[in-house]
C-alpha cells in the first residue's frame, strides 16, 4: 500500500519499505515540502516493527538532483533563514535513517547531486545503474554542501577525494564511483530495480538483532578507541546470541536455513 505523501511515494513489500523520491519533471529536486515528507517517511519506517529494511530510490531518470534551486531563488530577502529550514528538514531525515535499526538499500536510478549524494551513500548498500552520475556542485551555485556529504565523504573515500569532489565539482561515472567506493556495485540501469529489490528482500529475511548491532558498531568506530570498540562487540554480541543467534546456531547445527522473526 502506498502512503499519501505528494513528494515521494511509500509501499510496503511484506518487510521492506520502498521510499520513492516522486518529482521526476524537476529532478527529484529537494524542496522544503519533500524534505519534511521524507523526514516523516523515515521516521515512520524506523518506528514500524515489521519493517525490516529500507530501499531509497527515485522515480525517473534522476535519483535527486540536491537542493530545488527555483525554490531557494523564491526565497528572496528570507533566504537565509529558509536554508537553515530546508537543511534542517533534511537533517532531520539523514538522522533517522542513520540511527534507525534496520539496514538501508539504496538503489540510484540516475543522476545524483548535491544533497542527492548525502542520500545515496547513507545507504548499508547501494546499487548504481550504469548510467547514474556522482558531482557535488554546490561551489557552482555558490553553496557550501549539507546533506552530511562533509561528514561522509571523507570517511568513504578519503579527505583528498572529498576536497577534490568539493571544490572542482567533478563528475563520476557509476562505474568511477564504485572505484572511489561511493557505492557497493554498478548494475545494469533495466536490472536496477529488480536486483535492489531482491537485495532489500534478502537483507529483510535476515537477522533483525545482527543487522542493528551492525549498524550501531559501525556508527561508533570512528569516535571509540579499541577498548571501548571490543566492549561494544563484546555486549553486542552477547544480545544476539540471547536472541536469533538461537535461531541461528541451531539451524547451523541441524544443516537447514535459518528461519528469523
Amino acid at each position: 500500500m502506498s502512503s499519501q505523501f505528494r513528494t515521494l511515494t511509500v509501499e510496503h513489500d511484506n518487510a521492506v519499505a520502498r521510499i520513492t523520491l516522486n518529482r521526476p519533471d524537476a529532478a527529484n529536486g529537494i524542496t522544503q515540502e519533500l524534505a519534511a515528507e521524507l523526514a516523516q517517511a523515515a521516521y515512520d519506517v524506523a518506528g514500524d516493527p515489521s519493517v525490516r529494511a529500507v530501499l531509497l530510490t527515485g522515480a525517473g531518470r534522476f535519483f535527486c538532483a540536491g537542493g530545488d534551486v527555483k525554490e531557494m531563488v523564491g526565497y528572496g530577502d528570507r533566504s537565509e533563514a529558509e536554508m537553515k529550514k530546508l537543511a534542517d528538514l533534511l537533517h532531520r531525515a539523514v538522522t533517522t535513517f542513520a540511527r534507525m535499526d534496520v539496514p538501508l538499500v539504496v538503489a540510484v536510478n540516475g543522476v545524483t547531486a548535491g544533497a542527492g549524494i548525502g542520500l545515496a551513500v547513507l545507504g548499508d548498500l547501494v546499487l548504481a545503474a550504469e548510467s547514474a552520475t556522482f558531482t557535488l556542485a554546490y561551489s557552482n551555485v555558490g553553496l557550501s554542501p549539507d546533506g552530511a556529504t562533509s561528514y561522509a565523504l571523507p570517511r568513504l573515500i578519503g579527505l583528498r577525494r572529498a576536497q577534490e569532489l568539493m571544490f572542482t565539482n567533478r563528475r563520476l561515472s557509476a562505474a568511477e564511483a564504485q572505484e572511489w567506493g561511493l557505492v557497493t556495485r554498478v548494475v545494469p540501469a533495466e536490472e536496477l530495480e529488480s536486483e535492489a529489490t531482491a537485495l532489500a528482500r534478502r537483507i529483510a529475511s535476515g537477522s533483525a538483532d545482527a543487522h542493528r548491532t551492525i549498524r550501531r558498531l559501525l556508527a561508533a568506530t570512528y569516535d571509540n578507541g579499541l577498548e571501548s570498540q571490543l566492549e561494544l562487540e563484546a555486549r553486542g554480541i552477547s544480545a544476539c546470541a540471547g536472541g536469533d543467534g538461537r535461531e541461528g546456531a541451531a539451524a547451523f547445527v541441524e544443516k537447514r536455513a535459518p528461519k528469523f522473526v
